[in-house]
């Protein structure tokens, strides 16, 4: 356990999901003692477009007040909500080299972006997250459309795990606001229909679902994902489904160079 709180840094455009995916936020903040910044990158021709230079100055403050004042008013209402340190950055500029000088300068543990909206991410597109994945190596978080609710205990799934020791720093403080059991979903490449099982591994009582790999397994997961009642989804950041998985689920997904370590706590 670290003696410091673990940095969350959400990426944000600011559009209606701000708040659901700031909740989401403060969940996993809640549940591992963690602080939050929110990242807003502003492109200045978003701002200002032909406009002259004085007006466009001009236009660039009363943008930069409006947005501060906005989401202030979010944050100071969360925080009295939830009790959870939050701060801002908005800047404007390039948005990538503005995302990467952060993630350089802050070194945040964990990353929060927003749900992919049809072949895009919310806050511009793929490129950032692959922006976001070559950069940052620590867990990422896509908030789902399902929201996490703060005062909820969280029920998890695991996508494709194996039985490797995974490097989360944060498991320990995690797994202790988790429902038990875990839910285990497992793409096989051969074998039977979708199946229940009790998995024990290493001391954990886990219950499995075994799908075909096929074109539907994502979409088969999500369904019985949302049955089962799973408000959060680990898998592993190399994992071939994973894009997939992105525009399929609906519920947060975390995903970090090794997940088993769940199902071995």
């Amino acid at each position: 356990m670290k003696n410091n709180k673990y940095k969350i840094l959400v990426l944000s455009d600011l559009k209606k999901s701000v708040e659901s995916e700031l909740k989401s936020t403060i969940s996993l903040a809640k549940m591992i003692d963690g602080e939050i910044t929110l990242l807003h990158v502003k492109k200045p021709i978003d701002l200002v477009g032909r406009e002259s230079q004085l007006s466009a100055m001009r236009t660039i403050n009363e943008q930069q007040v409006n947005t501060s004042n906005k989401l202030g008013n979010l944050i100071r209402s969360c925080r009295k909500d939830f009790g959870v340190k939050i701060d801002r950055k908005i800047v404007i500029g390039n948005l990538k080299n503005e995302i990467e000088s952060y993630l350089d300068t802050y070194k945040p543990d964990i990353v929060v972006m927003g749900k992919r909206k049809s072949n895009s991410f919310s806050i511009i597109g793929d490129n950032v997250i692959k922006l976001v994945l070559k950069k940052h190596k620590g867990p990422l978080m896509i908030a789902g459309n399902d929201t996490l609710n703060p005062t909820d205990e969280v029920s998890l799934g695991v996508l494709n795990t194996d039985d490797t020791i995974g490097n989360v720093d944060f498991i320990d403080e995690f797994l202790r606001n988790t429902k038990r059991p875990v839910k285990k979903f497992t793409i096989a490449q051969s074998g039977n229909k979708v199946k229940n099982t009790s998995v024990d591994t290493i001391g954990t009582n886990a219950v499995e679902y075994v799908f075909d790999d096929t074109l539907e397994a994502i979409e088969n997961v999500s369904k019985y994902a949302s049955k089962s009642n799973i408000n959060l989804m680990f898998a592993d950041k190399t994992d071939a489904t994973v894009k997939n998985l992105m525009d399929k689920l609906d519920v947060s997904l975390l995903l970090t160079e090794k997940h088993s370590t769940i199902l071995q706590n």
